[in-house]
């Protein structure tokens, strides 16, 4: 019998194809549980380490357990340490060097922190702030409420040059803007300082063309840029939270009475 070639065509391809492979139901079994084991390992590397950079974080702002005292000279920053220290009133002079003392705070904790009073003059405030600023838990930037219209300016600067500083960006201390010297008739409103302080911030902002510079005269990864760009300034936009309180060191009654600094205590146990 002879077959033509091209039934040879025909038939061969089918004669010699392998069936299509089944899948293996016992490969399901095998592999599903390996992928289980291998998602459940990730997950539990990622939240270790979540936990270890919480941890961290956690330990570097316990670390820091300092509030720093800024302000312009004769603004009651000294005072108010002392104040804060004893609850006495002292006469006090212009500091040339920073003065430190553990305060405990008034919270069911006990908790302590170090109060430092940095030197107000322009000459010696960015250096003694440039040794405190890491170890900073929290800022307390005295105004005199009573001189604050004509030391807008200056005190607007010295606030500047603090916020755009990397390191205090970069840590976000709380900070607290004590309006002292109420118990004067021509105190400021601490709404009004801050209406004012937000407006001269905004202005310097605009004004300063180079790019800001941290205390130690180093940029920090570029231009700090306070605020929003292309909005008003105010300090909502910050970093850290900023609150303003109205107090006075002397106190109402004069050398004899308390002083009327109970807002300031409440803020320092809450950051406490």
């Amino acid at each position: 019998m002879i077959v033509h070639p091209a039934a040879l065509l025909c038939v061969c391809p089918a004669a010699v194809l392998d069936p299509p492979l089944e899948p293996d139901p016992e490969a399901k079994k095998t592999t599903t549980p390996m992928s289980l084991q291998r998602r459940a390992r990730l997950t539990l590397r990622g939240v270790a380490a979540t936990l270890l950079v919480w941890r961290l974080l956690r330990s570097r702002k316990s670390s820091r357990r300092a509030v720093l005292l800024l302000g312009l000279c004769d603004s009651g920053k000294t005072l108010l340490f002392v104040r804060l220290l004893t609850g006495k009133y002292r006469n006090t002079q212009t500091s040339i060097t920073d003065s430190s003392a553990i305060y405990k705070v008034s919270n069911d904790k006990g908790t302590s922190m170090t109060l430092i009073d940095l030197p107000g003059h322009e000459s010696l405030r960015l250096q003694f702030l440039e040794k405190f600023k890491a170890a900073a838990r929290a800022i307390v930037f005295v105004v005199d409420s009573v001189m604050f219209q004509r030391e807008v300016k200056d005190v607007a600067e010295f606030l500047y040059q603090v916020l755009v500083d990397g390191m205090v960006l970069k840590n976000a201390p709380p900070l607290l803007i004590a309006c002292n010297k109420q118990d004067i008739t021509m105190a400021k409103s601490a709404k009004l300082i801050q209406l004012q302080l937000e407006k001269e911030l905004n202005t310097l902002r605009v004004t300063r063309s180079a790019a800001p510079t941290s205390l130690d005269g180093s940029t920090s990864g570029g231009a700090a840029q306070l605020g929003k760009r292309g909005k008003e300034f105010d300090f909502s936009q910050l970093p850290m939270k900023v609150e303003f309180v109205e107090c006075s060191a002397r106190g109402s009654k004069g050398d004899e009475g308390s002083a009327d600094i109970e807002d300031l205590e409440k803020w320092l146990a809450k950051i406490a």
